[in-house]
């Protein structure tokens, strides 16, 4: 049977952000309530982008018995840390309390998932115990892995050294960006899958605005290894050629790391997972490979396309209607066709919007060159975005 196709939902709206966050801000109450159960008939491992997208979409679906299971009391919009480490938004913009933009109707249990036992329809938190379900959706994100390169996190510490990938550190790249004056400073990118790979360009691209105007930095290929906070200095693994490679050490006044990133040790160590760590999913139907009543979606996913927002708004749509076919017993129709998109900011007032699928073919959104700089991709990726997001794709 041809499986029908779902893209994400694709519109533009005017820019009331700050009003609706100011408004979801001061609701005095939580539409979602925290609970402690041992069984469910949906449950969704995680509650971050995947996890109340997919909560709200199944809601609307017309499903009842919704169990998410997160931790955290803060949710935060990560696209909006590139602005942040620009200097463009604060990183308050960028969150809201979990409870707020939980669901009104979902059970939420404030836990950590620990392990998977898919064999026994059951997962294990920290506080909980043993959770069973009938059916289940993982969307528990990548873990960032600093602590992979030497000296971190340590380096954290000291001046000039940021990251726009965590909470943590996104604001010490502004200062980082203020303070420079004069030296190298050096941007990082891994080798293995992250999410929002155009994120560490992003940032790069902004900087060199701040710090050269007009002036061209010859690119290198480089991947860092370990660096020594105390002599400013990083040592990186050159790539490429076989007879260039080896490792090469940069004195620098500013470091921008972009960290090492991993499945959480909860796939990585269960039967849910590929070689790689990675849940294994069929990368159309988004089911697992090997478990019937279990689909994910997002950045734990093995699928062969760019983590981003844009991803988990494509997957979240054909992960609800074929949960739905699942439980009436029903063949899967709906299909994922690798839908993501990039808006790469390229300058201040200024980028790019690259849209793409599996084939890396452009699926375009609007009638124009994307391609083609233009002040429209970079006031989309500020204002536009952040606004759909809080108001529209978590509900």
């Amino acid at each position: 049977m041809k499986m029908r196709k779902i893209l994400p939902y694709k519109f533009l709206i005017p820019d009331f952000q700050y009003t609706y966050s100011i408004l979801l801000q001061k609701r005095p109450f939580s539409l979602s309530h925290v609970i402690h159960k041992d069984s469910c008939k949906i449950l969704i491992a995680g509650g971050g982008t995947g996890g109340i997208t997919m909560a709200a979409k199944l809601l609307k679906l017309g499903e009842k018995h919704i169990t998410v299971i997160e931790p955290s009391e803060i949710h935060y919009y990560q696209p909006l840390w590139t602005l942040v480490g620009g200097r463009k938004k604060s990183l308050q913009r960028s969150c809201l309390p979990t409870s707020n933009v939980m669901p009104k109707g979902v059970d939420w249990i404030k836990d950590k998932v620990m392990a998977f036992d898919p064999s026994s329809n059951a997962v294990h938190t920290e506080k909980n115990g043993k959770i069973q379900y009938d059916f289940l959706v993982v969307a528990l994100g990548i873990k960032l892995a600093y602590e992979k390169v030497k000296g971190l996190p340590e380096a954290f510490d000291s001046k000039g050294v940021c990251s726009i990938y965590s909470s943590l550190y996104v604001e010490k790249t502004a200062k980082a960006m203020e303070d420079f004056q004069e030296g190298n400073a050096i941007f990082t990118q891994p080798l293995n899958p992250i999410k929002c790979a155009g994120a560490p360009q992003k940032i790069m691209y902004l900087a060199e605005k701040v710090f050269y105007k007009d002036r061209k930095e010859k690119q290198r290929k480089l991947n860092i290894q370990y660096c020594f906070a105390q002599s400013k200095e990083a040592v990186f693994e050159k790539l490429g050629k076989e007879e260039s490679s080896g490792t090469e050490i940069f004195k620098y006044e500013m470091l921008h790391i972009t960290p090492p990133m991993v499945p959480p040790p909860s796939i990585r160590e269960s039967s849910l997972s590929d070689a790689s760590g990675f849940m294994d999913v069929n990368k159309n139907t988004l089911q697992s490979t090997k478990f019937e009543n279990v689909f994910g979606l997002g950045d734990c996913v093995n699928v062969p396309t760019s983590k981003t927002m844009a991803a988990v708004a494509g997957q979240s749509g054909v992960v609800a209607q074929n949960l739905e076919l699942a439980i009436k017993g029903k063949v899967l129709t709906h299909g994922y066709y690798g839908y993501t998109s990039c808006p790469l900011v390229t300058g201040y007032n200024k980028g790019i919007l690259a849209e793409f699928n599996y084939e890396m073919l452009p699926e375009e959104t609007l009638p124009i060159d994307q391609s083609r700089e233009r002040a429209l991709f970079y006031y989309i990726k500020k204002d536009l975005l952040p606004f759909l997001y809080w108001n529209f794709m978590l509900k």
